[in-house]
């Protein structure tokens, strides 16, 4: 069994409520239907109601079957509007003014998670990923036990080109722009939780840089190697190694070479990159060029499940990331 198959079976175990922000869109909703098929979850799609229905209907499916929500015309807007205004203590905020956020559908999809409305939610189909990570942030909250809320992609390498089948966690992808050590250590603390939760198996942690082991010296590779002994003392028995390049990281016969001596030698199944940038290049890169399936941003650290679409998502990706956000139910 594929780790997406492992992941499609443990969602199902629950059928669990995941609302779309996004509701109207074409793709969401093809992917909605077949998650109902299918018997993935139950997808509740915010927006307007008259649109949703056409829309599934030319999917062959029956709009009756489906929970839509236009946020204007919801019995729960007032509950949504109060709750909002206990959240913005620090600013205060009017009902009225409260009633009018939370008719935003990414506001009111992380409200409808937050008070346990539905499990989880998914955005990003159409909005940035700012707007969509910042309603989570805002609404649904870190989690208590959470340093930092960071994201991650599900790099799945399963074709008969790849060299290697094997599911990667790459980190972070979508959220931290520039992290300290301390926080490139906390990422990489969720992300062995987010690898052992989804994947299963045993973790190997790669802390990536363009240097392995002190070949070229920079305050960026300094950084890289501080936040690796950072997460050697908070995760003392798990395999982590820093900081290497990527080649050293992931070939046995180039880590024999560079890294000689690793205990990872060449299997990395995390890789943490140092920064924004070179994560969502990377990521991108091994989806675009090199084939593999991404599924993400999923973020974690957060108190309930929400995740983040690429503006340029599939019906596909929408599918795997809905499996995903129910798996990630607690």
């Amino acid at each position: 069994m594929s780790v997406l198959d492992s992941i499609i079976k443990k969602a199902k175990k629950k059928l669990r409520r995941i609302a779309f922000s996004e509701g109207e869109d074409v793709r969401v909703i093809e992917a909605s239907v077949r998650a109902q098929n299918d018997k993935l979850a139950q997808p509740i799609l915010i927006g307007d109601i008259d649109n949703i229905k056409s829309k599934i209907e030319g999917f062959g499916a029956n709009p009756t079957e489906f929970e839509i929500i236009d946020p204007k015309g919801s019995s729960r807007l007032k509950i949504y509007a109060q709750e909002f205004t206990n959240l913005r203590k620090k600013r205060i905020i009017s009902l009225e003014d409260a009633l009018i956020e939370v008719q935003e559908p990414l506001n009111f999809a992380a409200m409808m998670v937050r008070t346990s409305d539905s499990d989880g939610t998914i955005g990003g189909a159409v909005e940035t990923t700012s707007r969509t990570v910042g309603a989570a942030l805002k609404i649904i909250g870190k989690a208590e036990d959470s340093p930092i809320v960071s994201s991650f992609f599900l790099i799945i390498l399963d074709k008969p080109y790849h060299p290697k089948k094997v599911t990667l966690v790459f980190s972070d992808c979508g959220l931290v722009i520039e992290p300290t050590a301390l926080q490139l250590s906390q990422i990489g603390q969720s992300s062995i939780q987010s690898y052992i939760d989804l994947i299963g198996g045993e973790p190997k942690v790669a802390m990536l840089s363009f240097s392995t082991y002190g070949s070229a010296r920079h305050k960026s590779v300094r950084m890289v190697s501080e936040a690796t002994a950072l997460l050697k003392k908070a995760k003392p028995h798990v395999k982590i190694d820093g900081e290497l390049q990527f080649d050293s990281a992931f070939v046995p016969s180039v880590s024999e070479k560079k890294a000689k001596g690793s205990e990872l030698e060449g299997d990395a199944n995390i890789m943490i990159f140092p920064n924004l940038d070179a994560a969502n290049i990377g990521y991108k890169i091994a989806e675009r060029i090199g084939g593999a399936r991404a599924i993400g941003p999923i973020l974690q650290g957060l108190s309930k499940p929400a995740n983040d679409l690429s503006r340029g998502c599939s019906v596909d990706d929408i599918y795997d990331l809905m499996a995903v956000t129910a798996a990630q139910v607690k």
